[in-house]
């Protein structure tokens, strides 16, 4: 992707990151926004484990939610009052224009007066009601199998398809969201997620 990206508008470093993304909104300031949009969105990463669990197991340096890409207008439309930049390999897109938008999958909020970030779009492809993987373009799976609802009616992707996700970069939190879920998966999520991790990352321990 870094080959066929245009010019960014800023190199963030993680001291700056940390900074900016200080004041990130939690799941159900972000749910109350977009309640009633029609695009199946859903709460990713950490966050969504921990909405799974039913608490917070540890701090969140930001919040992440998927949309359908071809949704993302919608969501967008949710927050006239903010401006949402483009983000990947390193660097950001001011109000990033189709390009960017062409070029990357993660948009971030930021509120233009103080310049924080408060949440992480990822628009990921899809085709109708069906979800692709951005990693592998054979896994395809429909939206009402893949995002559940905490009591309130939050919606979350599952943790078999977040575990997947944080296996290409095991970092430390990743060892540990990894450890304190899979005790909570039933054997046929076990079972789903363990064929996943053979099909995309072989060999991963």
């Amino acid at each position: 992707m870094a080959d066929s990206l245009p010019p960014g508008d800023a190199v963030l470093d993680a001291d700056e990151l940390d900074a900016r993304w200080a004041d990130a909104w939690r799941p159900e300031q972000v749910a109350e926004r977009l309640d009633e949009v029609s695009a199946p969105w859903c709460i990713a990463a950490g966050w969504a484990l921990d909405l799974f669990r039913g608490r917070r197991s540890r701090p969140h340096g930001d919040l992440e939610i998927a949309v359908p890409a071809a949704g993302f207008a919608e969501i967008r439309d949710r927050f006239p009052e903010y401006v949402f930049d483009a983000a990947g390999s390193g660097q950001v897109w001011a109000g990033a224009g189709a390009e960017a938008l062409g070029a990357t999958h993660q948009t971030w909020l930021r509120d233009p007066a103080s310049g924080q970030f408060l949440f992480d779009v990822f628009r990921e492809p899809n085709e109708g009601g069906t979800w692709i993987c951005r990693r592998d373009e054979t896994l395809r799976l429909r939206y009402d199998a893949i995002i559940e609802r905490t009591g309130d009616a939050i919606p979350y992707l599952v943790p078999e398809l977040v575990l997947l996700f944080k296996a290409k970069t095991t970092r430390p939190k990743d060892h540990a969201d990894f450890d304190g879920v899979l005790p909570l998966l039933s054997q046929a999520r076990r079972d789903v997620l363990s064929g996943w991790l053979k099909r995309m990352c072989p060999g991963h321990p």
